[in-house]
């Protein structure tokens, strides 16, 4: 992959950990994790090329001395991009990576669906109904040592969400072609999943989201793995001058 060797050939970005460290994460997620890590190498080829894009990009911008924000974006901002941020930011955490932030959003706001917390509640995450309501907030939680993140639907460029230097990853497709033009965005991807929304109330609704958390799960942890084998690249060539 082109770009992501462009990484390699940048200086050192920081890090805190070793690859493969969890630091403080809860103990019932730990075996979830370890799982899906051992699953990266079953992304298909053509997934691989453009989450190594991504992972160049995030690269390049924490290289320049800047933050990676992330803002994953969907119609509802109610299943796909909430999952998509929360293990994006738990596998930055996993392999130890600095100033990678992560949000989410949609073209409406809505709801976070309750079937989205069920399912990442099933994987290990801890979640506290921290409101109520039409559109309750709930705290999501990976380790102990990083605050919660903060899930409720919302506009992609809502007060909560930057609104300038940010990568725009684009979850859904609807939202892909309604919405061509994202203000404040640095680039753009299409990480198209299927929705789970469509098996809504029928037998196979619990299945359905556990293999899209499961397969989302699978390319933040790619993605985030590539930045951090980057940056050990980098390091061990600067090792040597």
């Amino acid at each position: 992959m082109a770009l992501l060797a462009v990484c390699f050939s940048l200086a050192s970005c920081s890090t805190s950990r070793p690859a493969g460290s969890s630091g403080q994460m809860f103990a019932g997620l730990r075996p979830y994790v370890n799982q899906v890590v051992s699953e990266l190498g079953t992304i298909p080829a053509d997934r691989k090329e453009l989450l190594g894009e991504i992972a160049a990009s995030i690269c390049t911008q924490l290289e320049a001395g800047k933050p990676a924000q992330l803002t994953f974006i969907c119609t509802h901002n109610s299943r796909r991009s909430h999952m998509s941020q929360i293990w994006a930011e738990t596998a930055a955490y996993y392999y130890g990576l600095n100033n990678i932030h992560t949000f989410s959003g949609g073209t409406q706001a809505t709801a976070c669906n309750c079937r989205t917390i069920a399912a990442m509640r099933r994987v290990g995450f801890e979640i506290e109904d921290a409101t109520t309501g039409d559109n309750p907030i709930y705290l999501v939680r990976y380790a102990s040592d990083r605050p919660a993140i903060r899930a409720y639907s919302k506009l992609y460029n809502a007060d909560a969400n930057p609104k300038k230097d940010f990568f725009a990853l684009m979850t859904c497709s609807v939202a892909d072609k309604s919405c061509p033009y994202v203000a404040g965005a640095i680039g753009r991807f299409a990480i198209h999943y299927a929705d789970p929304r469509l098996c809504d109330d029928t037998p196979t609704e619990t299945a359905a989201y556990n293999k899209r958390c499961r397969e989302i799960a699978r390319e933040m942890f790619y993605i985030m793995a590539q930045v951090k084998k980057s940056q050990e690249a980098v390091s061990r060539l600067a090792s040597k001058h």
